[in-house]
């Protein structure tokens, strides 16, 4: 099931030249005092290591977890998560984001299907490895919720892999947002992590890569290219 290269990097409209137009410095914002407490975080996460199905530990990455993991991994495949797709859907207003100029982070929807890697966590210091993941991850106590174990079809058979953003809610959640609108948003969303263009562009880049095709993605990153060279008074490519 393992998926074939439909297209590579020099297809993509949006290219490391408009996605750089978008970059601007933003400071730091500094802790929220709303973020969990690192003892909660670290309690959930060995909540999380308990509940762990028999077998290795796998993640299942779709964003930005494939092109930065900041995590070991003993090897990686791809799978499928049936009944999920990615959306743009969390409003972000630090990160790639600010208060005045909000922004959109990818998360997993239901319906549809999703392709991405699976990563196989290493048993040594696995505790550690789960910590990071879920304070890289999770900030508020509401987003908990969102970790999740999902089946995912591999090519050597079904797993349980724990996944984040998966099925969000709350204020800050915006579905079946017109893709036009989310292009919008993502062309000129920035924050002290950088631009929202520079996480799409990663992620579509990155899925490209390993061979993934997102339809709705393909057809996301050409809608901010072309939002970028509007605001920027540039022709069509």
């Amino acid at each position: 099931m393992k998926p074939t290269p439909h297209m590579t990097a020099p297809l993509m409209d949006l290219t490391p030249e408009l996605v750089a137009l978008c970059e601007r410095k933003i400071e730091e914002p500094g802790p929220d005092p709303r973020w969990v407490e690192n003892d909660e975080l670290r309690g959930f996460s060995q909540n999380l290591l308990a509940q762990r199905p028999e077998g290795p530990f796998w993640i299942f990455a779709y964003g930005s977890l494939i092109w930065n993991p900041t995590f070991p991994s003993v090897r990686h495949k791809h799978g499928i998560a049936k009944g999920w797709h990615r959306s743009f859907c969390l409003e972000l207003d630090r990160w790639r984001g600010t208060p005045e100029q909000r922004g959109l982070m990818m998360a997993l929807d239901h319906g549809g299907s999703c392709a991405g890697l699976l990563y196989e966590l290493p048993e040594e210091g696995l505790d550690e490895t789960v910590f990071g993941l879920v304070w890289r991850e999770i900030s508020f106590r509401h987003d908990l919720g969102t970790v999740r174990w999902l089946a995912v079809e591999s090519e050597d058979g079904p797993v349980t892999a724990l996944t984040f953003w998966a099925g969000p809610k709350g204020q800050r959640i915006f579905r079946k947002l017109p893709p036009e609108k989310v292009a919008a948003a993502i062309a000129r969303a920035c924050g002290h992590l950088g631009s929202n263009a520079a996480y799409l562009h990663n992620t579509v880049l990155h899925l490209a890569e390993a061979g993934i095709y997102d339809r709705n993605l393909w057809r996301l990153q050409k809608l901010v290219a072309r939002e970028i060279r509007a605001l920027n008074g540039l022709k069509e490519a």
